[in-house]
């Protein structure tokens, strides 16, 4: 087969349990140029002079959203992310307060307290963070004007309450009370207009980006704007209605794409192909016929799997077996790539300068079920190391994938969005960074 010369963008599954089985919801080197937009016009804290920073108080929007088992932190990747900022700023002068959100929860729960986070995030720094037992109020308050320069409070989940997320104006107003100025570093909730990453810029100013957001931006924008070539796309996910918008925009913008997932199998489909009892969203295999046509008129080639591994039932103890891709008997569902496909994706990606890597390529957690995604991860960091390619890896899962694999330092840039990394590649304005104060 004859590649077309291309950037590897992934995009695939946000949760890998639900990757391949029918349930809700699916799921550097030299630096990327920048999009005139996001990072050339916003102010950074890189941008702010000493006496700007020094005895202020200034509030952070970072993103802890860490998984959890219990009260113990299973992957602190976030966390890590937003040190830099928050050493920057305590080596200022700064009284540094960090808020974020937790999961979904419906008032105040202690299984979504901010306190693991905290724990964590003082670990890190070397030094104590305080837990605040609010994120509004006067005992926050207190708090915040008895601490010295250089200290670290952490407030309480910001979505305790319901104000939160609908941005009310009287909530927003009680929440940034207390600071002089707002540092957005949560890239992950950058395409929400929230009360902690949007509503709080119409009261506190300067409103600048923190060092990880303005790096996701670089890489992530500056990637899909501007993006050294060879340039692909990987795009995964259950549901081909997700990522449709994703898929369009990057046919436009990429030579290859490579489809993963649990989406591959409604592609399948639409081949007419037999796929057992494999996730499939019937409504929609005629958009990915569209895709598919859409592909052949613009000359860009899309990489299926050649060969799927399967199963009896989802389940770590299934029988399961390597068949063709076009061989998926009755009774059987797809969990992962078959060797082949591998192979065949080391060829297709060999030439490529830019990568952008979203989500798992089977049940990765699953023993039996990880080669596939271990295999792409162990593509990627080659050809990092090997030819310099940018690699971007982005989504919860591809996250946890790649420190798995021991390989995670290896890639150009570890993202910690989900969402907004797909409203960024769609084309969409990013809320949270539209309100940033502009140079």
């Amino acid at each position: 087969m004859k590649f077309v010369n291309s950037a590897l963008f992934f995009l695939a599954a946000a949760s890998t349990a639900s990757a391949f089985v029918p349930a809700p919801q699916f799921g550097v080197r030299a630096p990327v140029a920048p999009s005139n937009f996001e990072l050339e016009a916003k102010k950074s804290i890189s941008d702010l002079a000493d006496a700007d920073l020094k005895g202020k108080k200034v509030l952070v929007r970072c993103d802890v959203n860490v998984p959890l088992d219990g009260k113990k932190i299973t992957d602190d990747t976030r966390i890590r992310a937003s040190i830099p900022t928050i050493e920057y700023l305590k080596k200022k002068g700064a009284i540094v307060t960090v808020c974020s959100h937790l999961g979904r929860p419906d008032g105040p729960e202690d299984k979504f307290s901010l306190g693991p986070a905290a724990e964590r995030m003082a670990e890190l720094l070397g030094e104590d963070v305080k837990l605040a037992p609010d994120c509004i109020g006067e005992e926050v308050k207190a708090m915040v004007d008895a601490a010295k320069e250089g200290d670290v409070i952490m407030l309480e989940n910001t979505r305790f309450y319901k104000e939160e997320t609908k941005n009310e104006s009287s909530f927003v107003e009680k929440f940034a009370a207390p600071f002089d100025l707002f540092v957005n570093d949560a890239f992950g909730t950058a395409h929400r207009a929230h009360a902690s990453t949007e509503g709080v810029t119409k009261f506190l100013s300067p409103a600048v980006s923190g060092f990880l957001l303005a790096k996701e931006l670089e890489y992530l924008d500056g990637a899909i704007s501007n993006g050294e070539k060879p340039m692909a796309a990987i795009v995964g996910g259950s549901k081909v209605s997700s990522k449709i918008t994703v898929l369009e925009a990057l046919l436009e913008k990429c030579d290859k794409i490579i489809i993963g997932g649990g989406m591959v199998f409604t592609f399948l489909k639409a081949k007419g192909l037999n796929v057992g009892t494999s996730l499939v969203e019937d409504d929609f295999v005629d958009t990915a016929k569209a895709v598919l046509a859409k592909a052949d008129k613009l000359g860009k080639t899309i990489l299926l799997p050649s060969d799927i591994i399967i199963a009896d039932e989802f389940s770590a103890d299934a029988n399961s077996k390597t068949v063709a891709a076009d061989a998926i008997p009755d009774g059987w569902m797809g969990l992962d790539n078959g060797p082949e496909t591998t192979k065949e994706q080391k060829e297709f990606l060999s030439d490529c300068k830019t990568v952008i890597m979203n989500g798992p390529m089977g049940v990765f957690e699953i023993e039996k079920f990880s080669k596939g995604t271990f295999g792409i991860v162990d593509i990627l960091a080659d050809l990092t190391k090997e030819n310099g390619a940018i690699t971007i890896i982005g989504g919860g899962d591809s996250v946890a994938a790649c420190e798995q694999s021991g390989r995670a330092s290896e890639m150009s840039h570890i993202s910690t969005g989900g969402g907004a990394s797909l409203e960024l590649m769609e084309g969409k304005v990013l809320p949270g960074v539209a309100a940033l104060a502009d140079k």
